[in-house]
């Protein structure tokens, strides 16, 4: 065996990738721009570009640069091939299902909306999922290359199923999203609950050390939170990590009850839902009559279930998002309940307000379909060797 000949073919990928990663942040560039780009040498720029166009995976886009007159040469422009294909990131949540298309240059090519009724039952749901892919399909550049899913409710680790849970506010009963989206997908379908990917996207939003080791609270029609330590969402042994409706807190009366119990006790649910009533929560706690006491029961409940997750988390810093988390009059009620408990936290509401969730499956399903990119670059060039 000759040994230059595998570090020949792994320089060779390596500058295949360089090429294709420009060609991903600036769309169109000539051989000369590339090398320019990435740092190359014209001539290993220009046979990475003949190489990634025999294997369909770059194109000559037929445009010419200004050249002459001192100008320098004509180029060529060259681009991604359109058929290059694209990611499917998926929302299901209680507000309906949202479909999105992402290409290789971080473009929303289509989204698809799909409202459901409430209760949501399993059937509706898969439907819903699936008119929305469709609509995206039919309206996008290439096939769908792989999906993110975030789905609101605990995702079984080892099967990715969403599965039914004491008292969850939204989907009643069980759902295989990779079952329904593996007809629209060519490769995988990467699923998580919609609290881990918005603390994605809110790890994503930050520099320094409060992006790596946080809490991430999550307070709406349902309950949620997620644990990032060193950077990583935790997931826990079966992916169930971060349900916090069910930790034991103070409710009404100073008695011992799960978290979830406390809005029955408010009656703050939605009517024949475990569903909180959030736009009821928020005319409670900003009343001027009786706020003050909806304020103190919700300070003693959510303080002490925060204190239980800094106790066994050690998070440097707690997160607050939701429709209700972020709002004033609630921030101050647990910073005023936080601060009366012998262990100190430091709170902040989330910065990332609108779909957060799906901001994190997006720029999931991103990273993803680029690495599927150069990985077919990867592996065209072994099958042409064969």
């Amino acid at each position: 065996m000759d040994p230059a000949k595998p570090s020949q073919e792994l320089l060779r990928g390596l500058t295949d990738e360089h090429v294709l990663s420009a060609l991903m942040r600036r769309r169109r560039m000539t051989r000369a721009e590339l090398a320019a780009e990435t740092g190359l040498s014209k001539p290993t720029t220009g046979e990475s570009v003949r190489r990634l166009v025999e294997l369909g995976l770059v194109v000559d886009t037929g445009e010419r640069s200004a050249g002459g007159r001192g100008r320098g040469r004509v180029g060529s422009y060259y681009a991604l091939a359109a058929d290059i294909g694209t990611a499917l990131a998926v929302c299901i949540a209680p507000e309906g299902i949202v479909a999105e298309c992402v290409d290789a240059y971080g473009e929303t090519q289509v989204r698809a909306e799909e409202k459901i009724d409430r209760p949501a039952r399993p059937e509706a749901v898969a439907t819903a999922v699936v008119a929305a892919t469709e609509r995206a399909r039919d309206r996008a550049d290439g096939p769908f290359r792989l999906a993110v899913v975030s789905a609101a409710g605990p995702v079984d680790r080892s099967t990715a199923r969403l599965i039914r849970f004491p008292d969850e506010p939204f989907l009643i009963g069980e759902l295989d999203p990779a079952e329904i989206l593996g007809p629209y997908v060519s490769g995988p379908v990467l699923v998580d609950n919609d609290v881990n990917w918005a603390a994605r996207a809110e790890r994503d939003h930050h520099d320094g050390p409060q992006s790596r080791d946080f809490a991430y609270v999550f307070l709406g029609e349902g309950l949620g939170c997620a644990i990032v330590s060193d950077g990583r969402v935790m997931k826990g042994h079966t992916g169930m990590a971060g349900e916090i409706s069910h930790v034991v807190t103070v409710g009404t009366e100073g008695r011992a009850t799960q978290l979830i119990d406390v809005f029955e006790q408010l009656d703050l649910r939605q009517p024949g839902s475990t569903a909180i009533d959030v736009d009821r929560l928020v005319a409670a706690v900003t009343d001027d009559q009786g706020g003050a006491s909806v304020r103190r029961t919700l300070g003693q409940a959510l303080g002490g279930t925060l204190v239980a997750i800094a106790a066994l988390a050690d998070p440097e810093t707690v997160i607050v998002g939701g429709p209700w988390g972020t709002h004033p009059a609630v921030l101050e009620t647990i910073n005023s309940a936080v601060g009366n408990l012998p262990r100190r936290l430091e709170i902040r509401a989330a910065q990332l307000t609108v779909e957060p969730s799906l901001t994190g499956a997006r720029a999931e399903a991103l990273t993803r379909l680029r690495k599927a990119v150069v990985a077919a670059a990867r592996n065209s060039a072994d099958r042409a060797r064969l």
